[in-house]
């Protein structure tokens, strides 16, 4: 079972449990269905944004919850443990939100609310096919025509691509380097953005990530997130606090098959005794709820720092690679516990497996994590 943390306020207690009802009631019993299909929940989405999840880290008074980060964070775990695109879609949303809640302006601030409530689903376009990691290095162009913006560029690996109501874009709107970017947030109505057929993917197969075409997409200027030249800036905050967002959804999801494989370690019997007695057995699941217990301390403290205003990116950077690299090892473990019933798809851990691979990717790949947290080590 997950252990309780200490939570701010009653409300809190009451909002996990809530979200503990939505994952059992409404996301459990669908979940196989639609990763079989690879069809998008695009309504279990709403039925999550009229719950008030799809905008709790943010202000009240632009039409979010208003919650600590750390409370945000395990709801995020407790979703992943039913459903972990559903976990991930709201990460991805709540990351795109960012950009209009702390840079926008008025006109773009109009529409937090809509945002926030989940009635507007946001996708985050920084990666490009030609660079992912390198984000500075996107080609992505934005010109000024008059009172418009014309985005030309293609965008990959993109959340809700497709399906999103809204879309940030990351482009060239100077010279080269990250001091030429800026950002701009584009209805997804506009002529010219051009959604490619979704990605065949691994895991999380119903929400499939897309390459976005934007080809002569013409905006108002005042789409335009921020300063011109300050989206670099804007897109590494919010990777920020994305990555803790996945650090959250690698907890749940490995906690989910801790818990799978240990009821099927009590149950499954080998030599007259139930296999969980097997010191071999009993020691890796030892092991697997001791990891994952570490990797969620870890990404809470960052949330701590975070809530308190204080520097988190290093630690959000290491609660990143360690909970992604924890679901990869332990659902991994889980197959073993299980056997060969581990590599069926009558059984979750199959999917969980396939699944932690790509949370080792998404919002920068743990060896991006590496690099940012030993140069902080090298520059002191």
């Amino acid at each position: 079972m997950t252990v309780e943390r200490i939570l701010p306020t009653d409300e809190a207690y009451e909002l996990l449990g809530l979200t503990r009802e939505i994952a059992a009631g409404e996301l459990a019993p669908r979940v196989a269905r639609f990763e079989e299909r690879g069809e998008f929940p695009r309504e279990v989405l709403r039925t999550l944004g009229g719950a008030g999840l799809l905008g709790l880290p943010y202000a009240e008074a632009d039409g979010g919850a208003g919650q600590p980060y750390e409370v945000y964070l395990q709801v995020l775990e407790i979703l992943a443990g039913s459903w972990l695109a559903i976990a991930e879609a709201v990460s991805v949303h709540t990351l795109s939100c960012f950009p209009t809640a702390a840079y926008g302006g008025e006109r773009q601030r109009k529409s937090l609310p809509d945002m926030l409530g989940g009635d507007l689903l946001g996708a985050y376009c920084l990666s490009e096919p030609q660079g992912g990691s390198d984000a500075a290095a996107l080609t992505t162009r934005a010109v000024r025509d008059g009172e418009d913006w014309v985005v030309t560029g293609t965008k990959a690996w993109i959340t809700h691509g497709g399906q999103a109501d809204f879309y940030n874009i990351f482009c060239r709107t100077g010279g080269p380097g990250a001091a030429g970017i800026s950002c701009v947030v584009a209805d997804a109505a506009t002529p010219g953005i051009l959604p490619q057929t979704p990605e065949r993917t691994m895991g999380l197969r119903s929400s499939a990530p897309a390459q976005m075409v934007f080809d002569g997409v013409r905006v108002p200027a005042d789409c335009l997130v921020g300063e011109e030249g300050s989206g670099f800036r804007i897109a590494m905050q919010a990777l920020d606090a994305g990555r803790l967002g996945i650090a959250a959804c690698a907890v749940g999801l490995a906690q989910a098959a801790v818990d799978y494989a240990a009821g099927y370690a009590r149950e499954r019997e080998q030599f007259g005794r139930a296999i969980g007695e097997f010191q071999g057995i009993g020691f890796m699941l030892a092991d697997m709820a001791t990891q994952v217990s570490a990797a969620r301390a870890l990404m809470l403290a960052a949330a701590r720092l975070k809530d308190a205003g204080r520097p988190f990116s290093i630690e959000a950077a290491k609660a990143k690679l360690f909970a992604t690299d924890v679901a990869m090892r332990v659902t991994t473990d889980a197959i073993q516990v299980l056997g060969g019933a581990g590599y069926v798809s009558d059984h979750p851990v199959e999917r969980w497996f396939r699944e932690a691979k790509v949370l080792q990717i998404v919002e920068g790949t743990n060896q991006i994590q590496r690099l940012v947290i030993s140069r902080s080590l090298i520059r002191g």
